[in-house]
């Protein structure tokens, strides 16, 4: 039994010699040490020897054991170094190699619409508030001089939670909001999403952007309304645009109209964006309707004001010459690197 001890020992110093790695190591390790290991079934089988000779034993056995656990202890730590010296080998840095330059991303084209809409309404004393995506029906409609028959009211064309919550169909409603914690003057404007329930299609989207203004004050008239949009016309699209206000009907305001713009593509000699006529309708506006004013508490014999809202989207389109609003949502890099 001691020859065998011998014996395993001088095998341990020569697996541990050839072993490459911690995988081996362990292998040799469960062979000699393990639950089923030489070692182990020799000092198993100590009890079939006589006291003194367990005794002798005994004490080669505890010897052989540990001596080769230290050599293990240090076969695991030489190959864990080896491990890691070739893990930084790997892994090493050059600081002397030029750096990857970052790719910076870009603004969404509606982003940079809204932000050139906005920047113009503020230059011209503007203040931007916002409002709730989720509306109740009162500021939406009802609030707003629309008729308990009017037909954006029906489920086909608004989004409803509940019978008096609902997705806004336009930033208008920020307007009353407004009217019901300012008092006048009044002048700012609202950025923001609205929700309608549209096919999506080329010039159709159940979600899509606005920006609604309001100017209430002492003296308003439609002379300020015109002077205004003509202004922010100019800015936006050039010095020599021409603007022409044709009759309309929006239930919040009275007078109201819609506004055309003359084609920054042609001049106004007629081209395809324009589709000939030489003029492109870019929004909708009017004096606010007295019912509206009352919302906010207002004396309609001392107050007036003004109102407008424009989709960001139909500018963003007129402006890019984008065809389909869809290309907008539908997040390809290809189509919004191109507004870097």
């Amino acid at each position: 039994m001691q020859d065998q001890l011998n014996r395993i020992l001088e095998e341990a110093k020569s697996q541990l010699e050839k072993a490459q790695d911690r995988a081996q190591t362990e292998e040799i390790r469960v062979k000699l040490l393990g639950k089923k290991g030489e070692l182990t079934q020799i000092l198993r089988g100590m009890g079939k020897l006589s006291p003194e000779e367990r005794k002798t034993t005994g004490q080669i056995a505890n010897e052989v054991r540990g001596r080769i656990e230290t050599m293990l202890e240090d076969k695991f730590a030489a190959v864990e170094a080896a491990a890691q010296a070739a893990r930084f080998k790997a892994e090493r840095i050059d600081v002397t190699e030029p750096g990857r330059r970052p790719k910076l991303g870009v603004k969404h084209p509606l982003t940079i619409t809204m932000e050139e809409i906005s920047k113009v309404f503020m230059n011209m004393g503007f203040s931007i508030v916002e409002g709730p995506e989720v509306e109740t029906v009162f500021n939406n409609f009802d609030a707003l001089n629309a008729s308990p028959d009017h037909p954006a009211r029906d489920m086909t064309d608004t989004f409803y939670i509940t019978e008096d919550v609902l997705l806004r169909t336009q930033t208008s409603p920020v307007q009353v909001r407004t009217l019901l914690k300012q008092k006048p003057p009044i002048k700012v404007i609202s950025p923001g999403r609205c929700f309608r329930c549209d096919t999506p299609d080329a010039t159709h989207s159940p979600m899509f952007h606005q920006i609604e203004g309001l100017v209430v004050d002492e003296g308003i008239t439609m002379a300020d309304l015109k002077g205004t949009l003509d202004s922010f016309a100019k800015q936006l699209f050039g010095p020599d645009t021409k603007t022409k206000f044709r009759p309309h009907h929006f239930p919040f305001t009275e007078p109201s109209a819609e506004v055309d713009v003359s084609c920054f593509k042609c001049g106004g000699k007629g081209c395809r964006v324009c589709k000939g006529s030489g003029w492109i309708e870019i929004l909708g506006c009017g004096m606010v309707h007295p019912n509206v004013l009352k919302v906010g508490g207002l004396d309609t014999e001392k107050y007036t004001g003004f109102a407008f809202g424009l989709g960001v989207e139909r500018v963003a389109m007129l402006k890019y010459g984008v065809d389909d609003i869809r290309l907008f949502y539908e997040n390809d890099m290809r189509f919004i690197e191109q507004f870097k």
